[in-house]
């Protein structure tokens, strides 16, 4: 494993984001029905166009027409996986990217299950999860409460990341305090990032969006995925900072102001 600093890739994270401006690519979102007003709007202040869509009939043609695909689990019911597994199997045919978060995957076996269908059906570009289901994934042991997941210690977390992108041959982001990225040899460690975003309902979901977005830029998979985790964090840095902020209340639009920034 090489561990890799913020100086070797913060100079490539401008030109991602620069370049996700200038395309504007359209992501098409199987996701969260809890959060997709705030994720459509947050990616929408980043830079990328968003659509959502979760039926079977429109599924291949949906993923077809967009630059990059996120499936997210946290609402998810029977009759969406079939459309999940349309979207993704077409992305996969087009070479576009796909990004799956696992939300609270070791909650229930039928999340279990879901995701297991999902992956068996398609290869994902990254997937991106807090420490408790990436864990899962990789049938780790992990404390978890409903769908969050308590801390670990840095070097744990790291070789969870790591065994997730090597077993799925993907992308792994293993999100909390200390945010981790590996692509199963190299890992890079984010510290952005601001005690509000667990304060607020669909952070994670909202990070997924624009990691996807900045997927479907020319950069290396890791390298785009670092920067979308580090624009994310740093964005929230600089909300939570200002003298209006008093709390979740008040960070929430000066955040999607950041974003836009």
């Amino acid at each position: 494993m090489v561990l890799l600093t913020i100086g070797q890739l913060g100079g490539v994270k401008l030109k991602i984001i620069d370049e996700v401006r200038q395309t504007q690519p359209l992501i098409y979102h199987l996701t969260n029905q809890v959060v997709m007003n705030f994720t459509a709007n947050g990616l929408l202040a980043f830079g990328g166009s968003p659509i959502m869509a979760m039926d079977k009939s429109e599924a291949e043609e949906m993923a077809k027409i967009s630059n990059g695909v996120l499936i997210n689990i946290g609402t998810v019911m029977e009759k969406d996986i079939e459309a999940m597994i349309k979207a993704g199997q077409a992305a996969n045919t087009k070479n576009i990217p796909i990004l799956l978060d696992p939300v609270g995957i070791a909650a229930t076996p039928f999340r279990q299950k879901t995701v297991q269908k999902l992956i068996d059906k398609i290869q994902f570009t990254a997937i991106k999860g807090n420490v408790g289901e990436m864990a899962k994934l990789i049938d780790v042991t992990w404390e978890t409460k409903g769908v969050e997941s308590t801390e670990g210690d840095v070097e744990k977390v790291q070789q969870i990341c790591l065994k997730v992108a090597k077993k799925y041959h993907t992308i792994a982001i293993v999100t909390g305090p200390l945010d981790v990225i590996s692509d199963g040899n190299d890992v890079i460690m984010n510290q952005t990032g601001h005690q509000f975003l667990t304060k607020i309902t669909g952070a994670g979901c909202l990070l997924g969006s624009i990691i996807t977005a900045c997927l479907t830029t020319m950069a290396p998979s890791m390298e785009a995925a670092y920067a979308g985790v580090q624009f994310y964090g740093e964005a929230a840095e600089k909300a939570a900072k200002l003298n209006e902020v008093n709390g979740p209340g008040t960070f929430l639009p000066n955040f999607l102001d950041a974003l836009h920034s």
